[in-house]
C-alpha cells in the first residue's frame, strides 16, 4: 500500500481547481443553493464528488498496470483532451452561465432530501466530465492513488463551497476566460511532458 504523498495531492489540487472553477460544477451548485438551503447542497454535491473521484482514481490505477509507454501515451492524450476542451469552453459566453442562476427563493425541504437531490444532480452532471478524465490521467501518472483522490476531491469540494458561499458574486467578477486559459495551458504542458516521456525523449 502506497503512503500518501503530499506533493501528488497538491499537484492534483492545483491542476483540477482551475479546470473546474469556471465549469458547470460551480454553476450547478450555485443553482441548487438558490433553490435549497446551501449547506445540505454542499454536503450532497461533495458526497457525489467522493464517488466520482474514487471511480476516476480506480480507472487510472487500472490503466497504470499496463506497460509504461502505452500508459504514458494514453495519459498524454487525456491531458491533451482536457486542454482542448478547456480552450473550447473559453469560446462560450460567460454571461450565459450566469443567466442559468435563477433568482428563486430557497425551497423548504429536509436537509436529507436536499442533500440527496444535490448528490443526484451533480453525480449525473459530472459523470465522465473533464475533472474525472483528468483525475484518471493523474492517477495513472502518479503512483499515489490516495494523494490523487484527496487532491481531486478537495478541489471539487472547494469549488462547490465557493459556489455555496459566494458563487453569485464570483460569477460577476471572476475572469472566467482567463481561468480557463490558464488551466488549458497547464494541461497542454503536462500533455507535452508526458508525451515526451512516452517517446523516451525525457526520463
Amino acid at each position: 500500500m502506497s503512503v500518501l504523498d503530499p506533493s501528488a495531492a497538491a499537484a492534483t489540487f492545483i491542476l483540477i481547481l482551475p479546470a473546474e472553477l469556471p465549469d458547470k460544477t460551480l454553476v450547478a451548485t450555485l443553482v441548487l443553493s438558490t433553490r435549497y438551503r446551501p449547506w445540505p447542497v454542499w454536503i450532497g454535491v461533495s458526497s457525489a464528488f467522493v464517488v466520482q473521484s474514487a471511480v476516476a482514481v480506480i480507472a487510472g490505477g487500472l490503466l497504470a498496470q499496463l506497460p509504461r509507454t502505452p500508459v504514458l501515451a494514453v495519459t498524454a492524450a487525456l491531458f491533451a483532451t482536457g486542454s482542448v476542451l478547456l480552450f473550447r469552453q473559453g469560446d462560450e459566453d460567460p454571461e450565459a452561465e450566469e443567466s442559468e442562476v435563477k433568482r428563486t427563493p430557497p425551497a423548504e425541504h429536509s436537509a436529507r432530501r436536499i442533500a440527496t437531490v444535490s448528490f443526484g444532480v451533480l453525480f449525473a452532471a459530472e459523470w465522465g466530465d473533464l475533472s474525472q478524465l483528468l483525475t484518471a490521467g493523474l492517477a495513472a501518472r502518479y503512483d499515489d492513488p490516495l494523494g490523487v483522490f484527496i487532491g481531486s476531491w478537495l478541489a471539487l469540494a472547494l469549488v462547490a463551497g465557493i459556489a455555496v458561499v459566494a458563487g453569485r458574486s464570483l460569477l460577476r467578477v471572476i475572469p472566467v476566460l482567463l481561468v480557463r486559459r490558464i488551466a488549458a495551458v497547464l494541461f497542454a504542458a503536462l500533455a507535452i511532458v508526458t508525451a515526451l516521456e512516452a517517446a523516451g525523449v525525457i526520463g
